[in-house]
Order: C-alpha cells, then structure tokens, then sequence
C-alpha cells in the first residue's frame, strides 16, 4: 500500500512496515502537523478531536528518536488513568519493532516494578504518581530522557498531579522536549504547560479538518427510576455489539448492574474503587465482546480506544459539553459510525439541549414503540 506520507519515508524501516501493515494511506491532520516538528525536535502543544489518531501522532517520532543501542530510559510517557497507560502500553509493543518498554502505575506491586526497570527498558509509559515514586527511589534514571509526552494533557494539569509532573520534568536535563496532546485545550492547561516549554509550537486541529462524523446523537425522556428498565429496552432494541454506558455515580451502580445481570444482560463495571486486576478484567473481556454493556465513569474511561465500539449510552448526563465530547467520541472514530444516546428527565432536556447547541450536534428524540426506538415527535 503507498502512503501519502512523506514524512514516514525517511523513518525507520521497521515504523514504515507497521505503517503499511496497518493498513493506513494517509496520515490525519494531527499526525501530519505534529509528526514532522516533533521530528525536529519542538515542544509541541496539540489540540486535536477524540479519535483522531493522537497517540500515534507522538509514538511515531518518539519511536524513531530512540537509539536501540542504548540501554536507558529514553522517553517517558505519562497518562492519568492506568487504562490509559495499558493502552499506549500496547501500542508502544505494536508499533515498536524491537524497542524495549514498561508500563507503571499506581496500586501495583513497586517491588514488581522495580524488577521491570532492571530489565532497562528504552521508553517508559506511567501515571505521575508511580513515575515520580520510582525517580524519588532513585530507580528510575531520568539523565538519558530526551523526550516527555503528556498524553490527554487536561487531566494531568490538575492540583492532584501538577507537584508530581513538576518534579518528574525537572529531573531531566535542560535538552529534553516536551509535548502535550489532548482532546481539549483550557486556557488554564496551556498556559501551565507553556511555563516548562521553550518555544512552544501550538497546534490545533478543529473538527471541520476531521472526515465527516457519521455519528447519531438520539435522547430518550424518562424518570430516574427508569434507567433500568430504559437500558434492557436500549440493548433489545438496538442490538448493539457493545455499549459503554457513562455513569456519574459508582454507589448504585454495583446493585443495577446485578439486577441486569439476573435479567440476562450481561455487563461489566469500569471504576477507581475496583482493583487492578478487576478493572482489567472487564476492560479485557469488554474489547473481546465477552461484556456487551460495560458502564464507567469519566475517569475510568477517559482517552481509552475501544476498536469498533457502535454505541455510548449517557445513563447520566454529562455536566458539560466538554464531558459530552470525551464521551462521544469514544465512538465513531476516525470517521467510522457510531450512535451515542442521553438518557434524561424532563428537567435534564433543555440541559441536553443547550450541550447540543453549543456543540453543533443534532439531537433526536426517539421513544420506544412495540420494543424499538421511533422518533418521538412521530408518536403523540
């Protein structure tokens, strides 16, 4: 397959074959406007929509940066959620030929880690906790980091992580770049991140850039108390391969869950008070389609690509057209089709409204009719 890549032809000729394996020609906006100033070593701020192919946007100039000669850390990826980290895990091994890399994060075993970082591995990918407890151990050796990626960039300029991604930067020589990529850009994130950058190149990719989205927005009116029932209509109705439903609040969920479970739809639970190897567990039988429903919150399943995911359900409302967006947009990537459905009361519809007027998105009101959705403007 050729690609319209012209950058990708001077890389390394195991990222062209991963390239043409992959089966891509053209590369997205954001690859074609962050690749080549990585590449040149800039400090990069990038702005770019959910499922635009940001990852690969800094894994493949970060790729190409190593010296597989060296034994050392090179590069050092941080994310805010472990999901997150197990993903851009994965694509480091995907992508990296015979590049050495390591996943770390909080609430696993640090002597474990610890063993990991023995092994020497060339790119680093963590949450800023872990990553700094491992610098402050005097385990992880940050004098050969060329490069910092910070991935969904949002969420990790935040009071809970900012002293950490301070001192991990600061433990690296004054040479090293720095990149931040994220769905969205406050004011506020760029302007911190611009303090620890020289120069920074900004770039931001608006949707108008992006293949036309061919996802449906549809909302159903119903009571609180409803929601149950209204997701066993959703999953019979729909037929959905699989669906991942947002949630605000973890402390109904585990009894809804059960009660779905004893009616015969199987799902799963994606939050921050399940351990390790739960979280894991559900994601991991959630992408083998094990799981047809898997509901999560924000945090849970920020960032996260879950290849042909069809649907994302609301079951709570998004407090902001922000939150709307990250939601949305774990569907429908790339330019693929999607149905993202609100659930909402009465008085949460003018709310959805607004989100969707803000946005620019279409909305539609659909009710169930013997079993399947209709437009509800259809039906009196």
């Amino acid at each position: 397959m050729t690609t319209t890549f012209s950058t990708l032809n001077t890389m390394k000729p195991f990222l062209q074959e991963a390239w043409e394996k992959a089966g891509f020609s053209e590369p997205t906006p954001i690859q074609e406007k962050a690749v080549p100033l990585m590449l040149d070593g800039r400090d990069v701020l990038a702005e770019s929509p959910t499922g635009t192919g940001k990852t690969l946007a800094y894994l493949l100039p970060l790729l190409e940066k190593i010296n597989p000669d060296k034994k050392a850390v090179q590069a050092v990826i941080l994310a805010s959620s472990r999901e997150l980290i197990m993903q851009i895990s994965d694509e480091i091994r995907a992508w990296g030929g015979g590049i050495s890399s390591a996943a770390f994060i909080g609430g696993a075993n640090i002597k474990r880690q610890v063993e990991k970082l023995k092994k020497q591995p060339q790119v680093v990918a963590g949450t800023p906790g872990r990553i700094q407890e491992l610098i402050q151990m005097k385990k992880l050796k940050m004098h050969e980091v060329k490069l910092i990626v910070l991935d969904e960039g949002d969420q990790l300029l935040v009071p809970e992580h900012i002293k950490n991604l301070e001192a991990i930067i600061k433990s690296t020589m004054k040479d090293r770049q720095l990149v931040l990529f994220s769905a969205t850009m406050p004011a506020q994130t760029e302007a911190t991140a611009k303090q620890w950058m020289k120069e920074a190149e900004v770039i931001k990719v608006t949707k108008a850039e992006m293949p036309a989205s061919k996802v449906e927005h549809l909302y159903f009116v119903c009571d609180r108390r409803d929601k149950q029932v209204m997701v066993e209509r959703i999953m019979r109705g729909f037929e959905p391969e699989r669906i991942l439903a947002f949630i605000n609040d973890i402390g109904e969920v585990n009894a809804f869950s059960s009660k779905l479970d004893y009616n015969g739809f199987a799902n799963g639970i994606l939050h921050s008070d399940l351990n390790k190897q739960e979280r894991e567990r559900a994601l991991k039988q959630f992408r083998a389609g094990k799981l047809p429903l898997l509901f999560a919150t924000d945090v849970a399943a920020r960032g996260l690509d879950i290849k042909g995911l069809t649907h994302v359900l609301h079951f709570d409302m998004p407090k902001n057209s922000t939150q709307y967006t990250h939601r949305a947009g774990r569907t429908g990537r790339s330019g693929a089709e999607g149905t993202v459905i609100s659930l909402v009361t009465e008085r949460e519809e003018r709310e959805l409204k607004k989100i969707a007027r803000e946005l620019g998105i279409e909305l539609k009101k659909k009710q169930f009719y013997k079993g399947k959705p209709v437009d509800a403007s259809g039906r009196k």
